[in-house]
């Protein structure tokens, strides 16, 4: 069962003291958003060409919660990648609240878990009174990320709030301690291509899948 993921967890140093957490940084160690990305069929690129001007469309007429994201955007890009066929499941987790506090006001926002075969994570980012940043949601992503049931498997984590997409990798290196690498962010609005990337990323993590 996944574990619980509570208030505790609000900074990356509290999840990495919690977990024996260590960020490697070496591009060996993520090489799957880097490089020998698959190739996309023309369909596949005419459906991500459709997504994205959806999703424009409807970014244009104000901020999207984000059950709106997970209909428009998220939950059609894992049916391209193919995360709803054999030997996929889904299951929804309970979202989670986020309040962080900066310099000048408290920021909250909803945390939206997809679980896929307990190797994937989509994390789905909403953002109240103001925008949060994707990496607003890394310290829970990790604690989730802790619920691989099989420790000898890498697994994955894909953070987004619609406009921007980042990806996460966890691999235990011991008993009590794991290592994780991040990918950089992909934005959606300025560069179409980075939505094409993001679909590659998802093709190229599945055939790790046990």
């Amino acid at each position: 069962m996944p574990i619980a993921i509570t208030e505790a967890f609000n900074t990356l140093e509290q999840v990495e003291q919690q977990f024996g957490l260590q960020r490697r940084e070496d591009p060996a160690f993520f090489p799957e958003w880097r490089s020998s990305l698959p190739d996309l069929s023309a369909v596949e690129q005419q459906e991500l060409a459709k997504l994205r001007q959806r999703y424009l469309y409807q970014r244009s007429k104000g901020h999207l919660l984000e059950i709106t994201a997970l209909l428009l955007l998220v939950s059609p890009l894992l049916a391209l990648a193919g995360f709803y066929d054999p030997p996929f499941t889904v299951r929804a987790e309970e979202s989670i609240r986020l309040t962080l506090r900066d310099s000048e006001e408290v920021l909250q926002g909803r945390l939206d878990i997809l679980v896929l075969w307990q190797h994937l994570w989509v994390v789905v980012v909403e953002a109240k009174k103001t925008t949060l940043s994707l990496w607003s949601a890394l310290p829970q992503t990790l604690a989730y990320l802790q619920a691989n049931p099989n420790p000898e498997q890498p697994n994955y984590g894909l953070i987004t709030n619609g406009d921007e997409f980042a990806f996460v990798k966890l691999s235990r290196s011991g008993p009590t301690t794991a290592v994780y690498g991040l990918s950089r962010s992909f934005a959606l609005l300025p560069l179409p291509e980075e939505f094409a990337t993001v679909l590659q990323i998802l093709k190229a993590i599945t055939p790790d899948l046990p």
